[in-house]
């Protein structure tokens, strides 16, 4: 089973902000680095898309389409019926930090990983997670403003203004400004990587050094978490079944079934970890750590499935995710051939093709 060493950096914050938690004017320190951090990370985010490979991918806007449902739809109906496990099974602060995992985007770098491994629809994969990510910097506030309202600890609707400052601003502004600076990213895309890491953790820290003053870790027993993982997981096999048998229903092939499922089934913890810091405040602690654990899962689970989607009888003989397949299929794959190539060899060039354990779950 894969184990991601960032789970293990995240984890090792977790245990510092616990031993030594930034209180007083370190605290205050902290969280204007930590929003200073959140900014230029979402820079980094927009200056990275290409506009160009973006467009491509609309060709394909029927498995766009169905992967953002089963983002932005499906996972929040599966976190509001986990409401009626509250508080017997879990509590209010757990609940809601499992209702805000069911609303951020899906992840761009495992998914793709994924998706490769098991012999899909790599651009595919590429285009369903970035535009996965763009829309979640607007939907996943608003969900959370319509579904959460003040029960998030400190989450209100000035919150939504604070994150369009702090995410949608930087953002569009990389965007603007990829035409200068988007091959100096790319040079130093390795060096770059080092300070999307760095930021979330600096993220997590500030969090859980809240959650440490506050004293809102008193409120999580073993049992607590034991019961969160159960819910997670059968959260994450609902998701992973209905990704795949609906797709196969709405007559995609299985080049685009394996992006939809790998695409439509996880959750970004690059994106989700900043968005819940900005949301949740002091009390975005316990608003990650269903998000932390699912990540950790996903990974595992998913990693599994595309070991076995690869061994397939019926793709035995067929090439290989970086090979030409020639495969149309119900969804018009053969038409984004030009794209398909510019979009696979972005992903080489950016090294998101690598194994399952070494992503970030973007």
């Amino acid at each position: 089973m894969p184990v991601d060493p960032y789970i293990l950096l995240l984890l090792g914050t977790v245990g510092l902000a616990a031993l030594f938690p930034a209180s007083g004017r370190a605290a205050d320190v902290a969280s204007g680095a930590s929003t200073a951090a959140i900014a230029f990370l979402f820079f980094l985010y927009g200056a990275r898309l290409s506009t160009r490979e973006a467009l491509d991918g609309l060709k394909h806007w029927r498995l766009h389409g169905t992967v953002l449902i089963c983002t932005f739809v499906a996972f929040p109906l599966l976190g509001l019926a986990a409401r009626g496990l509250e508080p017997v099974f879990l509590t209010h602060d757990l609940y809601t930090g499992l209702l805000f995992l069911t609303l951020v985007p899906s992840t761009i770098q495992s998914s793709i990983a994924f998706t490769s491994i098991a012999r899909g629809n790599v651009p595919a994969a590429i285009c369903a997670g970035s535009f996965s990510s763009l829309a979640g910097i607007v939907i996943t506030p608003l969900l959370a403003a319509l579904l959460l309202g003040n029960s998030g600890g400190g989450f209100s609707t000035d919150s939504v203004v604070r994150i369009v400052l702090q995410l949608l601003v930087p953002f569009l502004a990389g965007q603007l400004l990829r035409p200068w600076t988007g091959a100096f990213i790319t040079r130093h895309k390795k060096v770059l990587g080092y300070v999307d890491r760095g930021s979330i953790l600096l993220v997590v820290y500030t969090a859980f050094s809240e959650g440490m003053v506050q004293g809102i870790w008193s409120q999580v027993s073993a049992a607590r978490l034991a019961g969160l993982l159960v819910v997670e997981a059968l959260m994450l096999g609902v998701m992973l079944l209905l990704t795949w048998y609906g797709a196969k229903a709405l007559r995609f092939n299985r080049e685009d079934r394996i992006a939809i499922q790998f695409a439509g089934s996880k959750k970004s913890l690059a994106s989700g970890l900043p968005m819940a810091g900005v949301l949740f405040g002091a009390h975005a602690s316990l608003a990650v750590l269903p998000l932390m654990l699912f990540h950790q899962m996903q990974l595992m689970v998913c990693a599994v499935i595309a070991k076995r989607r690869a061994r397939d009888p019926e793709v035995s003989a067929r090439p290989g995710p970086d090979e030409p397949s020639g495969t149309g299929g119900a969804t018009g794959t053969g038409g984004t051939a030009g794209g398909a190539g510019r979009a696979t060899g972005s992903a080489r060039s950016s090294g998101s093709l690598r194994s399952p354990v070494a992503t970030t779950g973007r």
